[in-house]
């Protein structure tokens, strides 16, 4: 049998024995995200002398090979998603629900279930807050449904012991094949999330009173109740409900719970599942927005710091991370900043580009969109890393919305194979992979997702980054951490992950738009970090020197995360920039 062989524009390795021992590492890496590392070693010793030539690697047999390695390292996944909290309950944010074979204990439950019923998943199911009879005519049903021996869904009215009011008990089948039979238990019991005051509150103007009787008015509870709870007057709490129909718009207590929990559902979006990775709280809750864009998709942001302030633009790197520590959110507030953050095509709950569409493009004008629904021009961009390039586009496509950028550890267009010799491995491995390995970087980048997803993100940040002092020392302060476990959650959590917009982004980063550095109309200022594991000092001074026009300075002691080491310094040049004269 004669051996295909590509054409002569593009390379395959010659080493049949290396060849074999990679494809034997993509296996590995299928079974086992944690040998990632193992074909990262492998892959640089055989195939990145290859990178010499502008030739991409297009090897026939590989690519064979990862299809079917792909097809295991899917598997993987699903076997880790199936062993853990069951995702149709990551669906529920604001109802109590839970799942269970009508058994003794409860199979798993979402946190409404567990404040509004006190169960938890492993629980007791004689926890639930029932009479006995009850809680064994509840079991009966579980079980008939499971089994399918019942209509698929029965509904039950059934008194709490707690508060003495009906609870409405939705029961359906779990469709997915569990190892035995098991349903779906939705009560009627809202748990008003944590933090939620605070949304309510500046979403309609509301007094801290006034938001008290809103979510009593939510929960279900009657007026009496309400003002025997506040020790006020049935009256007051009927007068202060007007107040709150007239600022809220609506007409009818009814559809003040209607907005209210719509609302909640914004609040409430899940960014692809739930949060891992480290304590929060530090935060304040940021609800996602949404408009659909001139293209029918569903585009989402966040705000915040002075909603009245002056409009910064901020891009959130490929690794999601839409959040700054705890003082930097604050400092952007005092000093009249209003920064909007919208999540990029494939992160969090914004829809994809349409297969084919120009990434560049389609990026810029999701920005453009957002930012003419908010009526914003004239802001300062912050980009992180390559989303410099979105920034130069849309100040070129949009010079009404950019009067100038601030970037933060950008990276600018590489040049030469030395270039990415320079970066750390784990850099190198993406990024020069996007360059002159284009079809093997999905796999990569997916694995990479599932390593992270086993290791949690801190562990994986840290094996990552960890050939930068300066990034390993700015991590390590508690609102730094957090600023970027929990803004990355647009990016992954543990039952889902942006990978292929991942992908997008790391092969868009990789191309030539060396012309739009060229063609930058619009001040640019780059602080660069002197420990940058992706885009070196050396590497920085040999591509500056042909963008004269680009104003560079060097932060000593930074790395990638440089924004959140200095962020008082950023936004110093931010303010700067707003003073800068616009011909």
């Amino acid at each position: 049998m004669t051996e295909s062989r590509p054409s002569t524009n593009v390379a395959i390795l010659a080493d049949r024995d290396h060849r074999a021992e990679i494809v034997e590492r993509l296996y590995d890496v299928a079974m086992d995200p944690i040998r990632l590392e193992e074909l990262l070693e492998v892959w640089e010793d055989r195939a990145a002398p290859l990178r010499d030539s502008a030739i991409p690697l297009e090897d026939p047999e590989i690519e064979a090979h990862l299809q079917r390695a792909t097809v295991f390292l899917d598997r993987y996944e699903a076997v880790q998603e199936a062993a853990g909290k069951p995702s149709v309950l990551a669906d529920i944010p604001r109802s109590a629900a839970f799942i269970s074979d009508g058994g003794a204990t409860i199979h798993a439950c979402n946190r409404p279930a567990e404040v509004a019923f006190g169960i938890s998943e492993g629980g007791a199911f004689a926890a639930l807050p029932f009479d006995e009879e009850d809680r064994e005519l509840l079991k009966g049903v579980i079980r008939r449904v499971a089994a399918r021996k019942a209509e698929k869904v029965v509904t039950l009215r059934i008194r709490s012991t707690v508060t003495g009011s009906p609870v409405i008990l939705r029961v359906s089948p779990v469709e997915a094949g569990a190892a035995r039979p098991l349903a779906l238990v939705v009560s009627t019991e809202l748990v008003w999330p944590e933090g939620f005051e605070t949304t309510v509150q500046e979403a309609f103007g509301l007094t801290t009173a006034e938001v008290e009787i809103v979510r009593g008015v939510t929960l279900g509870l009657p007026l009496r109740d309400i003002a025997e709870a506040r020790g006020r007057s049935l009256e007051t709490v009927r007068t202060q409900v007007r107040s709150v129909l007239a600022k809220t718009e609506t007409h009818s207590q009814s559809e003040l719970v209607r907005v209210v929990l719509g609302l909640m559902d914004v609040a409430l979006i899940p960014t692809g599942g739930e949060s891992f990775g480290g304590p929060r709280g530090m935060l304040e809750q940021r609800p996602f927005r949404e408009i659909r864009g001139p293209d029918g998709r569903r585009l989402t942001w966040i705000e915040f710091g002075d909603p009245r302030g002056r409009p910064v633009l901020y891009m959130h790197l490929d690794f999601g991370l839409t959040r700054w520590p705890a003082p930097a959110e604050r400092a952007a507030a005092a000093r009249g900043l209003r920064v909007i953050v919208p999540v990029r095509q494939g992160y969090g709950r914004t829809e994809p580009l349409p297969k084919g569409a120009d990434h560049l493009e389609g990026v810029t004008r999701d920005y453009a969109a957002i930012l003419d629904h908010l009526q914003v021009t004239g802001a300062v961009a912050i980009p992180l890393g390559a989303d410099l390039r979105f920034a130069l586009n849309l100040s070129l496509k949009r010079p009404d919305l950019v009067r100038g950028i601030v970037g933060a550890a950008c990276q600018l267009p590489i040049r030469s194979a030395s270039q990415y010799e320079r970066m750390d491995k784990w850099q190198r491995f993406i990024l020069a992979n996007a360059r002159h390995a284009p079809k093997v970087l999905p796999f990569l980048v997916q694995a990479g997702f599932s390593l992270a997803r086993r290791l949690g993100k801190e562990a994986f940040f840290r094996q990552v980054n960890g050939g930068s002092q300066a990034d390993m020392e700015t991590f390590s302060h508690p609102d730094v951490r957090v600023a970027v476990l929990e803004g990355s959650d647009v990016c992954m959590t543990r039952t889902w992950s942006a990978h292929a917009a991942f992908t997008a982004e790391c092969l868009g980063s990789e191309r030539d738009w060396s012309a739009l550095v060229r063609m930058a109309r619009v001040p640019v200022l780059l602080l660069q970090g002197d420990q940058d594991p992706q885009s070196p000092v050396q590497t920085i001074r040999e591509l500056a020197a042909e963008y004269p026009h680009l104003d560079i300075r060097f932060l000593p002691g930074t790395g990638q995360l440089l924004f959140f080491a200095e962020w008082p310094q950023v936004l110093d040049a931010v303010e700067a920039m707003f003073c800068t004269r616009q011909d």
